[in-house]
């Protein structure tokens, strides 16, 4: 089934689909927080009635056309069918992550400024303990999920479900229809205004598009534990209508034992998850083989991979042709570029490169790329690294409140990703390190790559750009510590780095994706935010 023409609007994709007969069953691996007593298993109409219902309850809360809806709640795929409500009735959504501090998610509300907000009872009583309001007093708030403290004035979404239900009055496709927001790794994550048309039409192609091994068949079971307040959650779920699978799998909760189990219930045939998501399962390949015998494909997207993680995963599977499809991009461009790993592959590994910064090439049809001066502007030659720019009718329309930054971003047309990369000869892109966390003379994601794959013991590695001090290496290990010997082994070859600092896993800051705050470990860790890069283009 191809993407049909029409409304790409998310308010209401999910019941088009549905009168077209698209048939993906949607399991869950926990009840949605906005339907706790739904199930863990939905078919496309039903998910298309909880929308429409969830518009009503919004509705009935004083959400209208033109208005804001902010929601910050736990991980799971139900954010995405609150944003559909919201966006059904012309109203814009704002999916928010709840790992986000209270201080930051009030620069956020700030700058979104809600009618309504949807949260969950810890992020407010998180918000409580800090001492921070969230939302001014004439803003409604919706509680959803596990029981709490409701606060005086809010309500629950409970008690407003069977509200009448509104008619459908979507946006048109060319306005904003949700916002996202980005990793917020250097400070405050900006929020990023999509429509349908940048969003659905546009960065959906690579999951609506049939190519060859990585596309969705029939009797797929397709598998995905993601950030479902990322934009990639809208043009996932664009792909499973668009193109449907047997069965669409949502793992909200990234606990490698939830994993096994949901995993054990429904064995993928196509596995997504982000990048450090899939760092931390690790483990579960060598004590659960049997889980990966049917995957044909994994999926990571926009970040970086390392080579040891795609090597586990890979020889996990059963499937002879097993491929690993990277997609890297931003939340505000998309998908940008794709790479595609076979077990052969992922073997190559330089002596201080991993194979794995090689991002592949443009997406056909729809990105271009060219790496530029960062004084000049002016393109630099293959082979030379510079700062990365893209040029992709998919490219968000303003940071919300922040206007200002979203035009300094754009160079002429091209948006400055802020990354630093070479453009190959053969094409490709090589990414070396985002321009804030640049290192003088080495790039700090080859240096991680090549000291995971050289240390067996090690669950994480970032290496750290400080002046005024050699990179320094931050790690987390089985044992929580490291030989010394066994470390110069590791680094051999390797550019000079100071002495490693070891740190149990879970006192990396992380983000709403699990990538690391490099800001925050630094100041962390040697009380300085002061890098060598310049973070203008953050």
């Amino acid at each position: 089934m191809a993407m049909a023409k029409g409304p790409k609007n998310i308010g209401l994709m999910f019941e088009r689909y549905a009168e077209m007969g698209s048939r993906p069953v949607f399991h869950l691996d926990r009840p949605f927080d906005v339907a706790p007593k739904g199930g863990i298993q939905y078919e496309v109409g039903d998910l298309a009635r909880l929308v429409a219902e969830i518009s009503g309850v919004l509705f009935e809360a004083g959400l209208r056309a033109g208005d804001r809806l902010g929601i910050v709640k736990d991980n799971h795929f139900d954010v995405v069918l609150l944003a559909a409500a919201a966006a059904r009735i012309g109203a814009l959504p704002a999916m928010i992550s709840s790992t986000i501090r209270p201080d930051a998610l009030r620069v956020m509300l700030g700058r979104l400024e809600p009618k309504v907000l949807v949260a969950t009872p810890n992020v407010l009583e998180a918000a409580a303990a800090a001492k921070v309001e969230l939302v001014g007093p004439g803003v409604m708030t919706l509680v959803a999920g596990s029981p709490g403290e409701v606060p005086p004035g809010a309500v629950t979404v409970e008690e407003l479900r069977g509200a009448s239900v509104p008619v459908a009055a979507p946006r048109p496709d060319s306005e904003p229809m949700i916002c996202t927001h980005t990793s917020g790794t250097t400070g405050v994550p900006k929020l990023v205004v999509h429509s349908a048309d940048t969003t659905v039409k546009v960065n959906s192609k690579l999951e609506t598009t049939k190519i060859p091994f990585l596309s969705t068949r029939s009797d797929d079971v397709i598998a995905a534990c993601v950030a479902w307040v990322h934009i990639r959650s809208v043009t996932w779920a664009a792909g499973q209508l668009a193109l449907p699978p047997a069965k669409a799998v949502v793992i909200a909760d990234t606990d490698p034992e939830n994993a096994v189990r949901v995993l054990r219930e429904h064995p993928p045939t196509t596995l997504e998850a982000c990048p450090n998501i899939f760092q931390r399962w690790e483990g579960i390949p060598a004590a659960h083989p049997e889980l990966f015998k049917r995957v044909r494909a994994y999926v990571s997207t926009f970040d970086a991979i390392h080579p040891r993680t795609i090597r586990t995963f890979l020889a996990a599977s059963g499937r002879k042709g097993a491929l690993w499809g990277q997609s890297w991009g931003q939340s505000e461009v998309g998908p940008v570029s794709l790479g595609v790993y076979t077990r052969r592959k992922i073997r190559r590994q330089g002596e201080s490169t991993a194979v794995t910064t090689n991002v592949g090439r443009p997406i056909p049809f729809v990105t271009r790329l060219r790496v530029v001066d960062p004084q000049t502007r002016r393109r630099v030659r293959r082979g030379k690294e510079g700062i990365v720019l893209v040029h992709t009718k998919g490219r968000c329309l303003d940071y919300l409140g922040e206007s200002d930054r979203h035009a300094a971003k754009d160079w002429d047309g091209w948006w400055n990703t802020g990354d630093v990369g070479v453009r190959t000869f053969t094409g490709g892109l090589r990414i070396l390190d985002r321009e804030v966390d640049m290192i003088p003379g080495m790039s700090g994601i080859d240096a991680e790559s090549v000291l995971l794959d050289r240390l067996k013991e090690a669950s994480e590695v970032i290496v750290l750009g400080v002046p005024g001090r050699p990179p320094v290496p931050v790690l987390s290990t089985e044992s929580g510590r490291i030989d010394p010997g066994v470390w110069k082994a590791a680094t051999a070859g390797l550019p000079a780095m100071d002495d490693p600092v070891v740190i149990p896993w879970e006192d990396f800051p992380r983000t709403g994706t699990w990538k690391v705050r490099r800001p925050i470990l630094r100041e962390q860790l040697f009380g300085t935010r002061l890098t060598h890069g310049t973070g203008k283009w953050t």
